[in-house]
């Protein structure tokens, strides 16, 4: 069985106190750089590793972040997980990542159990069906650092990350105005969802800019976010069964737009598809619809900043009142 070198075992092979070999490793200036070095070539021989456990005892941290996405799956989050990693290793943080499934029960779920196991703080983007707040609220009360990104709330105060929502659903509905195309659906994610809301903006004013008249009609809601499929299927049904069909489709969201692909690729023959155009940071949606337009987000970026103003918060010494919304810009992709 292996049985990882410790600290006392250094001092008994080097004959030294645990106390001047804990010092050492943690680069005391109490101890000389003779007795130091020595420490230090043995513990590198023998692959000597801080506990982590007994560490986090010590300091009452466990330099550990929780990370609560819908789905690791899904080409956006997996980009912004990639930036949450780039900057917590390199800060001695270790992350532990969790799906919800845009599921409100299994958020709750892993959002406890991640407080349980006595994260420093958590990254958060929230479900698709969430409407209930209050696991996170008590969490917050009792002083856990939270920020948000992508899908956001604000019930209260704290960082959050995400794009610039409206203007990447107007461009990507402008685009298709571009082709030729007036009868414009919207297949929009759950409607208490933050970025629906500015989604859904940014296409009615890419609407009313070029004179063309809203049709509450032409707008479905998602409510479960594509989780079930079937759920996409039916607006797609939907929009197929319409008298006047849609000539053009805006998709609100990565899994969406997979879903309505796929979707159309099913029920329907190749002549009676939309044009589409979406969010998303996937490089397959191509194959399913060689002129498919997308919104990239800087899913990376985003994950980096939040890591970055999640350890701001964890280390603050005073307690902190201003925060930061950071929006970034999307770009659209025509092919």
């Amino acid at each position: 069985m292996f049985k990882p070198i410790t600290i006392k075992d250094i001092a008994q092979a080097l004959e030294l106190s645990p106390s001047t070999v804990s010092r050492a490793l943690s680069d005391s200036y109490e101890i000389n750089e003779e007795t130091k070095k020595r420490i230090l070539e043995y513990a590198e021989k023998h692959n000597y590793r801080r506990n982590p456990i007994a560490s986090s005892l010590r300091q009452g941290r466990s330099y550990s972040i929780g990370v609560i996405v819908c789905e690791v799956a899904n080409s956006f989050f997996s980009q912004a997980i990639d930036g949450i990693e780039s900057v917590a290793y390199g800060k001695g943080y270790h992350v532990i990542i969790s799906q919800s499934h845009d599921s409100y029960e299994r958020e709750v779920v892993n959002i406890q159990h991640l407080a349980n196991r006595a994260v420093d703080g958590l990254l958060i983007s929230m479900s698709a069906e969430t409407k209930d707040f209050s696991h996170i609220i008590n969490l917050h009360d009792q002083g856990l650092p939270i920020v948000f990104f992508d899908r956001i709330i604000d019930t209260f105060d704290t960082h959050t990350v995400t794009t610039n929502n409206r203007e990447g659903a107007k461009k990507a509905t402008q685009s298709l105005i571009d082709r030729g195309f007036k009868k414009i659906a919207h297949l929009a994610n759950a409607p208490h969802l933050s970025i629906t809301s500015e989604r859904l903006e940014g296409y009615e004013e890419a609407l009313r800019q070029n004179g063309i008249a809203l049709e509450e009609s032409l707008i479905r809601y998602c409510h479960h976010g594509g989780r079930i499929q079937q759920e996409v299927e039916e607006a797609v049904r939907y929009f197929l069964a319409l008298p006047e069909k849609p000539e053009a489709i805006f998709v609100a969201s990565d899994r969406l737009s997979m879903g309505c692909l796929s979707a159309y690729n099913n029920l329907a023959p190749k002549d009676r598809h939309p044009a589409v155009a979406g969010f998303s940071n996937s490089d397959v949606l191509d194959l399913l619809q060689s002129d498919f337009t997308c919104v990239h987000q800087p899913a990376f970026e985003m994950g980096r900043m939040a890591m970055e103003l999640l350890i701001q918060l964890i280390e603050s010494k005073y307690p902190v009142y201003d925060f930061d919304n950071v929006v970034l810009e999307t770009e659209l992709i025509s092919r």
